[in-house]
């Protein structure tokens, strides 16, 4: 036997082993059989039947129930007694607390810091005991550990063990029996990878022409760079924005199915499960949180790069437990994030009726934002955003109408400090006592008292000739600072190393058109 039929041997045996456990899931107890929803707006737009599974009608409003509960229900009498205990963002967490009170369980959950307070409050309501610590998965794991080894509680992986990869598999099972028609791919949220492990054991079993997609954040992308490296790789960093996918690494248990059986990984960036969960509510009126829109969010990038018609495609709505203050800035980068929002520079001449002729020119678009300072008599520099429809290349059709009628235009759209800083501060340029500026853009784990942390790291080294700062229920706090450094290439140097010992993710956004033109 070759190496090849030898490893296909043994995945193959894999498959087996899991098609047994899932059939004998014990999850019914307290999961639901989710209903598999077709969107009609979706399907339209996309021109394909775009199924929905809404695992945020569990009772914790995640799939998560399903793994914790059989993972529980078959621990040894020994090891309920000792009480449960699980790392987690929350979903896992609010599956666990709530296994834990239908069995009568004592249930400890270590959350990082930046969990949203809906998950917490949910899991004390629950009979949980709450430890908070750490910004990320990892931080609350390790810290789990210790607790293992302290106190000697049973832990209960929330991705990484084959009987929680069982019971999350039992989704597959439900899709394969509520559709009939054939399915051309699935779509699945990742993290840690339990979710799309089952479903793809169960599904690649009975039904391997279905692909199965994977689909991550850009900011937690650890499947599709395993996939890329051919082995488990830990991410240096991840983002917090869609906070339940937020794993560095792969689980072990869950690599060794995902290798072999999903087809391939598609990644979205914040902005995109934005306009995707618009795109859910538009369709079912649940707002889900940002791992939940992944499947949707990925979805749409594969119809547009394809180009499919007519094919059956179900994505996992796999939670809906989002903070109430959050919806502020997913609703305000949604229309970006979909496509539907330019943000421009452009310059008109400081005349009477100047803007009424600028706004003619724009037709029935309608104008979403303006922003505007006098500075000279000659020209006036404005920041305007302006909806564009759902068209391709409706942005560029744009663009091109205002410089064929020679308005010189700048695409800020794309442009992260424009996004998120920029368009609140317009109007204020440097005066001619600030010299030797440079301009920074910082992201940290947003959390009570971080941004008081940040100033204390950032100290009194240098002088501070611009801030601004938003806390508008992003998962990250977004700072700009400008710093007055002198014109010295050992003082440039200097600022540097300084501010990469500070540990914050930064970036020198000194040459950026968008400050040059409205803040400089």
């Amino acid at each position: 036997m070759t190496a090849r039929n030898s490893a296909t041997a043994a995945s193959s045996k894999l498959l087996d082993q899991y098609i047994k456990k899932i059939l004998s899931a014990n999850v019914y107890d307290v999961a639901i059989e989710s209903p598999l929803h077709i969107a009609p707006f979706l399907s339209e737009r996309m021109g394909n039947n775009i199924w929905v599974k809404r695992e945020d009608k569990q009772p914790v409003y995640s799939f998560k129930i399903r793994g914790a509960y059989n993972k529980v229900v078959q621990l040894s009498d020994k090891e309920k007694a000792a009480g449960v205990v699980a790392a987690s963002a929350g979903n896992h967490a609010q599956g666990l607390a709530l296994t834990a009170k239908e069995l009568g369980i004592k249930a400890t959950i270590v959350m990082p810091r930046t969990t949203p307070d809906i998950k917490v409050k949910s899991c004390k309501a629950r009979g949980a005991k709450v430890v908070l610590h750490g910004d990320t998965f990892d931080e609350a794991f390790a810290y789990s550990q210790k607790l293992v080894e302290e106190k000697g509680f049973t832990y209960i992986h929330p991705y990484d063990d084959p009987e929680v990869i069982a019971g999350q598999g039992t989704i597959g099972m439900e899709i394969l029996r509520q559709l009939n028609d054939p399915i051309d791919a699935i779509f699945v949220p990742v993290g840690g990878g339990g979710i799309i492990a089952g479903i793809a054991a169960y599904v690649k079993f009975l039904r391997p022409e279905i692909k199965i997609i994977g689909v991550e954040s850009t900011e937690s992308a650890c499947l599709h760079a395993a996939l890329a490296a051919g082995r488990r790789v830990t991410l240096p960093h991840v983002g917090i924005f869609a906070d339940g996918v937020a794993v560095a690494q792969i689980g072990k248990n869950t690599w060794d199915i995902a290798r072999h059986y999903v087809d391939e990984v598609i990644t979205c960036s914040p902005d995109e499960l934005c306009a995707a969960i618009k795109d859910i509510f538009d369709d079912t009126r649940a707002v889900c949180e940002p791992a939940g829109a992944l499947g949707i969010a990925g979805m749409k990038k594969y119809v547009e790069r394809e180009g499919i018609q007519g094919a059956n495609l179900v994505s996992i709505l796999s939670g809906a437990n989002v903070n109430f203050d959050r919806l502020r800035y997913i609703s305000e980068v949604a229309e970006i994030g979909e496509g539907r929002e330019a943000i421009l520079a452009v310059t008109i001449p400081e005349r009477a009726g100047s803007f009424q002729q600028f706004c003619s020119l724009l037709g029935k678009r309608p104008i979403t934002e303006f922003n505007y300072r006098y500075r000279d008599d000659k020209s006036a520099q404005i920041y305007v955003g302006v909806k564009v429809g759902a068209e391709k290349d409706a942005r560029q059709l744009l663009l091109s109408e205002l410089e064929k009628k020679d308005y010189p235009v700048l695409d800020l759209t794309e442009d992260e400090i424009s996004k998120y800083h920029i368009r609140h501060m317009v109007g204020g340029h440097a005066p001619d006592s600030v010299n030797d500026e440079l301009l920074y853009r910082f992201e940290f784990p947003e959390r009570p008292g971080a941004l008081l942390q940040f100033l204390k790291a950032l100290g009194k080294k240098f002088n501070i000739s611009l801030f601004h700062y938003r806390n508008h229920g992003a998962a990250n706090g977004r700072v700009l600072v400008g710093l007055q450094v002198p014109k010295d290439k050992n003082q440039h140097k200097e600022i540097e190393s300084y501010l990469t010992e500070l540990g914050y993710t930064y970036w020198n956004e000194s040459d950026n058109p968008a400050y040059q033109l409205f803040l400089r």
